[in-house]
């Protein structure tokens, strides 16, 4: 697109392919802009001539986008972003804001961390509404980029490089079982522990393996996982029913040992931090860094407890 192009071309157009982008539909588009259909129809004909591609192409569901139109979606969002802040550079007032916020979380970091952090939010800043999704993982860095969601909280080791990061805390690994488990005391030797059937969590799904089996395996021993489960709620429920051990976050354990003994892991598998991350479009937006403050303030305060 020439000097001469830009000169011509209609900032508008651009909002009109970030809402069809997003909404994969006309109709849905234009009741999201407050418009006609028809009018975004035209504003699509204009779009396709302004970049020489279909950019949609029509379907029974709704659109979807052509690789050009993908190509184009990160940075016509982040030039919007810019140009908003340039246009509304206004203090942000949390007491007074009206807005909805999604946060990516996996169940642990829920009830660890999301919990108290909307118990601040409530008091300090009553018009935010909160949407909690459900932790990504493989496609993390492009839901962010797309805006589907604005933070993610996870573990370090799942945040691709080109995201924007915080740490909030660091958490280790303790070891819980029953409390009718035949295993007595505050500790228990690697014998026993590998004697034992284990449940563990599987972020990605399906996997018998994790962390401590790496560590137990630079020992050259290995221990039975019986279970492999997708939350970390259902394993403290199903480690509850039988003679299970297993390797769990020490902030999950809050509020829930009715029924459980806790003891400390006799091989070392190390602590991992908990960060969140962003697309580096939102750095300087001012709702999202206070509400990245908020969250790194409850953190701490968690951590220091």
């Amino acid at each position: 697109m020439g000097f001469s192009d830009i000169r011509n071309a209609d900032l508008n157009l651009l909002v009109a392919f970030d809402a069809l982008y997003d909404a994969r539909s006309v109709t849905r588009a234009a009741e999201r802009l407050a418009l006609t259909q028809p009018t975004v129809s035209g504003m699509l004909s204009r779009l396709r001539d302004l970049f020489g591609d279909p950019l949609f192409v029509r379907t029974q569901h709704g659109v979807l986008p052509t690789p050009r139109a993908e190509a184009l979606a990160e940075p016509v969002k982040g030039l919007l972003a810019d140009i908003g802040a340039l246009i509304a550079p206004s203090p942000f007032d949390p007491a007074s804001a009206q807005m909805t916020v999604s946060i990516s979380v996996n169940d642990y970091m829920q009830h660890a961390l999301i919990v108290p952090f909307l118990k601040r939010l409530r008091r300090q800043a009553p018009g935010i509404r909160v949407s909690v999704m459900p932790a990504y993982i493989s496609d993390l860095a492009a839901r962010l980029a797309r805006g589907s969601i604005d933070l993610a909280i996870t573990a370090s080791e799942f945040a691709e490089s080109e995201l924007r990061r915080r740490l909030l805390y660091t958490e280790r690994y303790v070891c819980v079982a029953r409390r009718s488990h035949p295993l007595k005391g505050r500790k228990v030797s690697l014998a026993e522990f590998c004697r034992f059937d284990h449940v563990l969590v599987s972020p990605t799904g399906g996997s018998f393996s994790g962390p401590t089996d790496d560590a137990l395996a630079a020992l050259g021993r290995r221990r039975r996982v019986a279970v492999s489960l997708p939350s970390f709620h259902v394993m403290l429920e199903t480690i509850r029913t039988d003679d299970f051990l297993a390797l769990v976050p020490e902030r999950i354990l809050s509020g829930k040992m009715t029924g459980l003994k806790r003891f400390e892991p006799p091989v070392l598998v190390p602590d991992f931090d908990v960060i969140v991350c962003w697309h580096k479009r939102l750095d300087a937006d001012p709702a999202q860094r206070w509400i990245r403050d908020l969250l790194g303030s409850v953190a701490q305060e968690l951590a220091a407890a």
